[in-house]
């Protein structure tokens, strides 16, 4: 029996269901969880002794790779002195200007320990600043587990949300309308049914929490004029994209602002972070200086902030988004090829340094509804084989993969070959 077999079955004595994170589980891919000991550059160890190339990068904010050396020291050097301070310190204002330069749109910011903490607290914002209740998401966009987004459709253009965990009050379902992505005439039809009642429309712009779901920026420019031409707050969640795109945000990359943007994941270096942002006219609808109440004690920790402010450091000095968008291509390239000579129906879809493999279903794939019925099933294989030769991809068919500054080209080209031999002994096991 192996080392993670036996921390895995000590885990579930311990921790509900074994983990902390439910796709930590491996329940979607049939398998058992590995252990990680330790992390550095590209790769992990496990528990177990082996040296694992890793796509996951924490699900996003390892952009410049595991335990880069100025992320290490920022943090030893900021937890030299003090680790929590509940009181302001210079480190929050080195973050704050380092965002703005980065997405002029934001004129002020809060910091917050999550991704999920900055989508709540900027849904009770708009709620706030407009004094209506009704919040509009589209089907394939996570916004972490925030009760009111917590929902899935029903049938219909646009129906009210039905909550999709135990827990959430019918109410609070209720005030959340669930659309689907990339679907003009829903959207149309709902502005014009509840545009009065409407504070905010929350989206990913580029969805990347159930598959990468790229959108066409005409889609996204109609919710824009829709908002404006209903006094409707639209919300940009781009805790996975903030910074993983060359504009910074991906809204900037098409051109498209929203009023208020969600944070999170990069600009914390690896550590919990999260934060939320817009005009000065929205933002000072907070408390201590207007009538919105967010707290929070660890709000800008400063060994998070020391974290956030050397990966972004990093970032802008190095030319990191022209390295990352190389490698980006390269892996489009070299996997491309081998997912177009494989018998399975796999394509790749890339934006910059995040990348899915998509199976089947429509192309290009717009909406988390379209999904091929086998994809779970025929991932949960794939995925397996590449553990065995050495590769770590999430575990989940709907979860994307990301590139970090610490993967070179040789790798990515190793890992075209690896995936080459995985996609035939998928097939071979099929058969």
């Amino acid at each position: 029996m192996t080392r993670s077999q036996d921390l895995w079955d000590e885990a579930q004595r311990h921790l509900v269901g074994g983990v902390n994170s439910p796709v930590r589980s491996f329940s979607a891919v049939e398998g058992t969880p590995l252990f990680v000991r330790s992390a550095e550059g590209p790769h992990v160890v496990t528990e177990d002794g082996d040296r694992l190339v890793d796509f996951i990068g924490s699900f996003g904010p390892l952009i410049l790779g595991h335990s880069h050396p100025d992320v290490v020291s920022a943090i030893r050097e900021a937890a030299s002195r003090g680790t929590s301070f509940a009181a302001p310190h210079n480190g929050e204002l080195e973050i704050a200007r380092r965002v703005k330069d980065l997405i002029p749109r934001i004129e002020k910011l809060r910091m917050v320990n999550s991704g999920t903490e900055a989508v709540q607290s900027a849904v009770r914002l708009a709620r706030g600043v407009t004094g209506r209740d009704l919040i509009v998401k589209f089907e394939g966009c996570y916004h972490g587990h925030v009760d009111a987004l917590l929902v899935k459709a029903g049938s219909g253009l646009a129906t009210f949300g039905v909550a999709s965990s135990a827990g959430v009050p019918a109410g609070t379902a209720n005030d959340t309308l669930v659309l689907a992505l990339d679907d003009e005439p829903a959207l149309d039809a709902t502005f014009e049914r509840h545009e009065d009642q409407i504070a905010a429309v929350i989206i990913e712009p580029l969805p990347a929490n159930n598959g990468l779901l790229v959108q066409r920026p005409e889609f996204l420019a109609r919710i824009r004029q829709h908002c404006d031409d209903s006094g409707t707050l639209l919300i940009f969640d781009e805790v996975i994209t903030g910074f993983r795109s060359s504009a910074g945000t991906y809204g900037r990359q098409v051109g498209i602002d929203p009023d208020l943007y969600t944070l999170g994941k990069v600009i914390g270096g690896g550590l919990p972070v999260g934060a939320y942002g817009g005009p000065a006219e929205l933002m000072d609808h907070l408390a201590p200086i207007g009538p919105v109440y967010q707290a929070g004690t660890l709000s800008g920790n400063p060994l998070a902030l020391a974290a956030g402010n050397a990966a972004l450091r990093v970032l802008i000095e190095s030319d990191a988004w022209n390295q990352l968008d190389q490698l980006g291509q390269r892996l489009e390239d070299r996997v491309g090829r081998v997912l177009a000579s494989s018998t399975l129906d796999y394509h790749l879809v890339r934006h910059e340094s995040i990348f899915w493999m998509a199976y089947g279903g429509e192309r290009p794939l717009r909406r988390a509804d379209r999904f091929h019925p086998d994809t779970t099933s025929i991932y949960a294989k794939l995925h397996r084989r590449l553990l065995d030769l050495g590769w770590m991809l999430a575990p989940s068919a709907f979860e994307v993969g990301f590139l970090s500054l610490a993967h070179t080209p040789d790798l990515i080209d190793s890992f075209a070959s690896a995936l080459e031999q995985a996609l035939a002994a998928t097939v071979k096991d099929m058969h």
